[in-house]
């Protein structure tokens, strides 16, 4: 292996894990191939919220400006029951967010989010891009890994020092590493459907009627909650709720009958039923999760990110988050261990586990809460209306305040 192989890093998948990756791993002087299954970089999915644990990292790896220049600073996240549409809690973000954890909140499209990572990415020294490629197979090779590659019109091989997999809830490499029945993804029982209103246009109208058109705003029901807020700076407004629902052709969209969605909001205020209406066509796609118990690293030298280790339901608002953090931790993990892959690789998983699975509770917890009935509907709502919006702030402390810690060598 030449030298240059000896530290390359090789990552499979360019999305927000991998792009994050590369630009964490060439920022500390690694050569990075990122190989990537689509011809052409397409964002997939629609809006994004980024809490200040994540923005905070873009922030450092000089890529939060370019995001600012088409994200939404959204003013505070409101919970509203959907049956009535009363308020029922709201967390202050905007400038207190800012002050309180150090970071801002956002909320984007996923497309600005990947069109900043790509650039910066295309501006990072020692970063390859190559699209159109798929890694099909990794096997150890002395101090490193080899990693199969097959293109449309030819197959080659790659070495480096960490074969990183980047490619999503759907990954080839998860399969690699672990070769447990769970490592595949399972469908959660959830639909999330989503839709992209305008904000002039009759179904922004219609939000701006029902919503706090600034803010993050959760309509909570038994039978489904939506989560709504603006993107494009406030020219458009993203809409996602959530379903119960049979499993569809796995992909990020699909097609599902809608009135699984229109019966699950029986009983909801006749506004929000015209607001969904009026938003036209909703693309529908199914929640995958994947086994948070199973490997994330091997002996081989490969690590899995984001989703491709531990794709989880979106009720915390944290996936992107997630992957974030795992790029920027591992960087630094393989960095303070140049000579020792598997201890380098080792903390890291070590340093993930708990914090991803803390946020996984979180997620579980917002859900039930969320979809609440009868009594525990009761109780949640005296709960929120003894909470401060300050006290709210505070019970995210260990969440949005979350940084990045030095690696010490012991």
């Amino acid at each position: 292996m030449s030298d240059t192989q000896s530290r390359q890093i090789v990552i499979a998948g360019a999305g927000i894990a991998g792009l994050t990756a590369a630009i964490a791993f060439a920022q500390r002087g690694y050569p990075v191939k990122l190989i990537e299954q689509a011809q052409r970089l397409e964002a997939v999915g629609a809006g994004i919220q980024l809490s200040p644990n994540a923005t905070r990292i873009l922030r450092q790896f000089g890529v939060l400006d370019r995001l600012m220049q088409a994200a939404v600073r959204p003013e505070a996240v409101v919970l509203k029951d959907a049956a009535t549409l009363r308020e029922l809690a709201r967390v202050p973000l905007g400038q207190a967010a800012e002050a309180r954890w150090q970071a801002p909140y956002l909320v984007a499209h996923r497309a600005d989010l990947q069109d900043a990572l790509m650039a910066s990415a295309v501006e990072t020294a020692g970063i390859e891009i190559i699209t159109g490629a798929r890694v099909t197979q990794a096997a150890k090779t002395g101090d490193g890994v080899a990693a199969a590659v097959e293109t449309g019109s030819r197959a080659f091989s790659t070495e480096g020092f960490l074969l990183v997999g980047a490619d999503g809830v759907w990954s080839s490499i998860r399969e690699q590493v672990s070769n447990r029945a769970s490592s595949t993804s399972r469908f959660s029982g959830e639909l999330a459907w989503r839709a992209t209103i305008g904000a002039d246009n009759a179904a922004g109208r219609a939000f701006a009627a029902v919503g706090a058109v600034s803010s993050v705003t959760t309509f909570l029901h038994r039978g489904f909650h939506m989560v709504a807020y603006p993107v494009s700076k406030g020219a458009a407004f993203n809409l996602v709720a959530f379903t119960k629902g049979e499993r569809i052709a796995e992909g990020w969209s699909g097609a599902a009958d809608p009135m699984i969605l229109a019966k699950a909001m029986h009983g909801t205020a006749p506004e929000l039923i015209r607001l969904v209406e009026d938003a036209g066509a909703w693309m529908a796609w199914p929640i995958h999760t994947v086994d948070q118990q199973q490997p994330w690293t091997t002996p081989e030298g490969i690590a899995l990110i984001g989703d491709a280790a531990h794709a989880m339901t979106p009720f915390a608002a944290q996936g992107a988050a997630m992957a974030i953090e795992d790029a920027a931790v591992l960087a630094e993990c393989v960095a303070t261990f140049p000579a020792d892959q598997a201890t380098g690789l080792r903390v890291w998983e070590n340093l993930r586990r708990p914090r991803v699975a803390k946020v996984a509770r979180r997620g579980a917890v917002n859900h039930l809460a969320w979809h609440a009935t009868g009594p525990v509907a009761i109780a949640r709502n005296l709960f929120l209306k003894t909470r401060s919006p300050e006290k709210l702030a505070a019970d995210l402390d260990w969440l949005y305040g979350w940084q990045q810690q030095k690696v010490i060598r012991r």
